[in-house]
């Protein structure tokens, strides 16, 4: 294996090359019209153009991959994760090719693929399952009558892909026609196959995986668990190892049942085996925990008849998005591994001498704001955490050689980097790794603080309150916590950001870059600032030296401890107020609009010094629903005359591989549709006009 094309972008990207160039393997980088400066793309040894913009007209061409192969020589094939990693067809056509496939034999992705077939492999070698329907009879009637056969709650699921997409929790027979529409369509659109099955949901469980390993010697090893439990939108945000949840007991049958289900498989390379975990010590106080019977032989399932029960979700035939935390516990390479075992190497390891050390988690570093709408944009400013390395070394056992946590930054951002509809919205991944979990946890939210992106909304705050939250912190978080504390976690971090305004007086920072008030003036000039629903109406004072006096217009005192700013060498601002210094990060972000941030908090001001006072506050309906982003229109629900309750959704949009549904947060009749299904939009685009006003839009993205 001496040249290895990566089918895949961005961080995953990344992450191959950096191992790949460390065994001494050359790397060949591909690529989308977006993509075209990608990171990524210079790091590689060569690289070559896919065309196109979307994954359907580049990353998703089986031909032009091959085709790109054999132009640039290279003998290997890794396909990360996402995209075609997961399709038996591809993995057949790479071997056809002559190819070195790095990833498992496409029979056993075939087996393993559908959740289906691989539920009935489980069956077979007595893995635990959800009783449900998997049939091949699709139609609407047969699932109504199969679930309420299984019992409500139950959750709709595509049969292929994954990342939570084609997922839809029905509570109740009345639910399930839309729920399999809009699960089809998600499916079809994200996977090409609109199949479906049903399952008993779990409503309290913990997701929780086991990574295996296997060659083609016929051994087959796991690496441990990791927790996934944290999700939105049925995607996981943050991911740990080991679970608070598992004992090494449970660890050792969890590990059985996933090393049982990839043997049955024949199975070789990466994979992951995901279960839904419940138990006494998993289950919320005061709930009933619903009774399954396991499913299949006896042999494993023997096993699990005492402590917390688990049950097969699905495996994933690939490398995980959250493998740097397992790497992190082992301290072993596992792109390396996948390189080795593809090349018809033994496992370097038997079961008995893997060592699991420390704690790691990982957050996933999302473009999107607090309502877990995804956005686009241009990054203006990115700066890692200090003492952060991209994918730094992976012996790290114990944390560290004086035992103090570490950090690691998997991302392929950059600052002029632009994050568009086309794809996933991850912008990366931070990593700490510790002695503790509690030491864990402080490591990784003193780095998300740390960590300054400007330019487009993330969930940095949103990731520390989450790790910060005294349920997460004690251990005690099932993948229904945040659907219980998102609010309260929003709440908080409002306060945070509010309180921070106040103290640090951080509106005042924009007069740096207003030339009107650049110079010494023996009178104050006024400006108003609009911060969410708040406009601030001020009154500054240039005082010179890069000094400004703030205080409330038509206050007849002047500020007792006037604001000091000063410019720091890398483009931050220093702030200092009462001999308190606080460093700011600020970024134009277009028009009249502001990006702050301090610490872990963000700040998104406007300024509305121009605007007619009427239209400076926030506090007046609009007429008129606009797309957030750009996208897809999938379903238009809006006609012109009806009246649209509060929440109704009136557009369905499909963005970074999503579909979002926008309502209007109060009652109004509709006016003018000005969109169809189909039609591509653009952030700001016009869509509904309604007769009266109504307040901003909602969105709701759905997985």
């Amino acid at each position: 294996m001496k040249r290895i094309l990566i089918a895949n972008r961005g961080e995953i990207a990344r992450r191959v090359i950096r191992t790949a160039h460390a065994m001494g393997i050359e790397t060949v980088a591909v690529y989308s019209e977006p993509d075209a400066q990608a990171l990524h793309v210079r790091e590689a040894t060569l690289a070559f153009a896919l065309g196109g913009t979307t994954s359907a007209e580049s990353y998703l061409r089986v031909e032009r991959l091959l085709e790109a192969a054999r132009a640039t020589g290279a003998d290997a094939i890794h396909p990360g994760y996402g995209f075609l990693s997961e399709d038996a067809r591809f993995a057949q056509a790479v071997q056809d090719a002559g190819l070195c496939w790095i990833g498992p034999p496409p029979a056993a992705i075939r087996a393993l693929g559908s959740k289906s077939a691989a539920k009935a492999l489980a069956a077979a070698q007595g893995v635990p399952c959800l009783p449900g329907y998997a049939g091949e009879d699709q139609s609407e009637e047969r699932f109504v009558s199969e679930a309420a056969r299984v019992g409500y709650p139950v959750m709709v699921k595509a049969v292929a892909g994954g990342g939570g997409r084609g997922m839809r929790l029905v509570s109740e027979a009345g639910q399930l026609p839309a729920a399999l529409a809009s699960a089809r369509s998600e499916a079809l659109a994200g996977f090409g196959n609109g199949e479906l099955l049903i399952e008993r949901a779990l409503l309290h469980p913990r997701h929780v995986e086991v990574q295996v390993f296997a060659d083609t010697h016929g051994h087959c090893i796991h690496l441990g668990e990791r927790d996934c439990s944290v999700q939105r939108r049925h995607q996981k945000i943050i991911e740990e190892s080991p679970s608070p949840a598992v004992d090494a007991a449970l660890r050792e049958r969890m590990g059985a049942c996933a090393v049982a289900l990839a043997q049955g498989a024949g199975y070789v390379g990466a994979g992951t085996v995901e279960f839904l975990l419940e138990g006494e010590d998993v289950w919320p106080p005061g709930r009933p925990k619903a009774k399954h019977a396991p499913s299949g032989g006896s042999a494993v399932r023997e096993v699990t008849s005492v402590g917390a029960s688990f049950y097969l979700m699905e495996m994933n035939t690939r490398l995980q998005v959250e493998h740097p935390v397992t790497e992190a516990l082992t301290g072993l390479d596992l792109v390396e591994w996948q390189i080795r075992v593809a090349r018809g190497e033994p496992l370097p390891l038997a079961q008995h001498e893997v060592r699991l050390q420390g704690h790691a988690i990982e957050v996933r570093l999302c473009a999107e704001d607090e309502r877990f709408t995804p956005h686009t944009g241009r990054v203006l400013h990115f700066a890692v955490p200090l003492s952060t390395e991209f994918t730094s070394a992976f012996a790290v056992a114990p944390p560290g050689g004086d035992g103090r946590p570490t950090l690691r930054f998997d991302h392929a951002i950059e600052r002029g980097s632009e994050v568009t509809p086309h794809y996933d919205a991850m912008l990366g991944k931070l990593i700490a790794h510790a002695a503790t979990r509690e030491a864990a946890i402080d490591a990784l939210v003193q780095a998300l603080g740390q960590t300054e992106l400007l330019g487009l909304p993330t969930n940095r705050a949103f990731l520390a309150g989450c790790l910060d939250h005294p349920q997460f912190r004690a251990g005690q978080a099932p993948i229904s916590f945040l659907a219980g504390e998102v609010d309260a976690v929003r709440d908080v971090l409002l306060k945070k950001e509010l309180l921070a305004q106040s103290q640090y007086g951080l509106s005042a920072v924009l007069t740096q870059n207003r030339t009107d008030l650049g110079l010494p003036c023996s009178f104050p000039r006024p400006v108003r600032l609009r911060h969410r629903d708040t406009t601030m109406s001020l009154a500054v004072q240039a005082l010179g030296a890069g000094r400004w006096q703030v205080q409330p217009a038509g206050s007849g005192t002047p500020a007792a401890q006037p604001l000091q700013f000063t410019a720091l060498p890398d483009g931050a601002v220093q702030c200092v107020q009462g001999g308190v210094t606080q460093r700011l990060q600020v970024a134009h972000a277009g028009g009249q609009r502001w990006h702050l941030q301090a610490g872990p908090v963000d700040w998104w001001l406007d300024d509305v010094s121009l605007l007619p006072a009427a239209r400076a506050g926030a506090g007046a309906g609009a007429t008129e629903l606009r797309a957030p982003f750009n996208g897809r229109v999938v379903n238009v629900a809006a006609v012109v005359g009806q009246m649209l309750a509060a929440g109704d959704t009136a557009v369905v949009i499909e963005s970074m591989k999503l579909e979002h549904s926008l309502a209007g947060a109060a009652a109004a009749t509709v006016a003018e549709v000005l969109v169809s299904a189909g039609q591509q939009v653009a952030p700001g685009q016009v869509l509904v006009r309604f007769a009266a006003p109504m307040p901003a839009a909602t969105g709701e993205a759905r997985a």
